[in-house]
């Protein structure tokens, strides 16, 4: 059985390596439009973003905690989000570029951490899914070769028989018209009648 191979876009392959990057980059620039237009030593601005971001890391301590051991998707989401939020309040509160810059790095490094994880664990999943389409394909490709094998069998016993029989009926037919050839000796001697013979005896 054959099955589709699917071949990517190099674009495709590398959009998940560069995603955690470009998300963190682009949460630090519109921070810093932030502080360019109004933003910068804001207390209100300031304490919105704290509130929002304290809300969505609690949202993602509950998403962790839940029944079954959570869902470890939506508390990785709300995390992020948390995470988002401080640095977009950071980036629109500072003064200057020194602690958003740092803490775009830190934010970076922490992004990778997370998705590391979640690649290895895809890398194994298409391993595994890759070794069990081998063998699956390997036991269909045995399955074939032998009934191709015991199909072969069968039609070569098929055609030694019938060889065997086409060479029996020119043996008979061959004696039959050989002077002094007897069919009643032959039924004397044990050997069953002609099919031909019993039909003209009936008739």
């Amino acid at each position: 059985m054959n099955e589709p191979l699917i071949q990517h876009h190099w674009v495709a392959l590398a959009a998940p390596r560069v995603a955690p990057a470009l998300a963190t980059s682009t949460v630090l620039i519109l921070g810093r439009i932030w502080n360019a237009n109004g933003a910068e030593h804001s207390t209100g601005n300031a304490a919105l973003m704290i509130v929002l971001a304290a809300g969505a890391a609690t949202a993602g301590a509950f998403a962790a905690g839940g029944r079954g051991g959570g869902d470890g998707v939506l508390a990785a989401t709300a995390f992020a989000t948390s995470g988002g939020l401080a640095l977009a309040g950071v980036a629109g509160y500072a003064d200057g570029w020194s602690l958003p810059i740092l803490l775009w790095a830190v934010a970076t490094a922490v992004a990778y951490g997370i998705a590391a994880r979640y690649w290895r664990t895809d890398r194994r999943d298409t391993l595994a899914h890759t070794r069990q389409t081998t063998v699956r394909r390997e036991e269909h490709g045995h399955i074939e070769r032998v009934e191709a094998l015991r199909a072969g069998a069968q039609i070569e016993a098929a055609r030694t028989g019938a060889a065997y029989a086409e060479q029996l009926a020119t043996a008979l037919i061959t004696r039959a018209a050989l002077p002094g050839y007897d069919p009643q000796a032959l039924t004397n001697a044990g050997l069953p009648e002609l099919t031909a013979h019993n039909t003209s005896k009936e008739h």
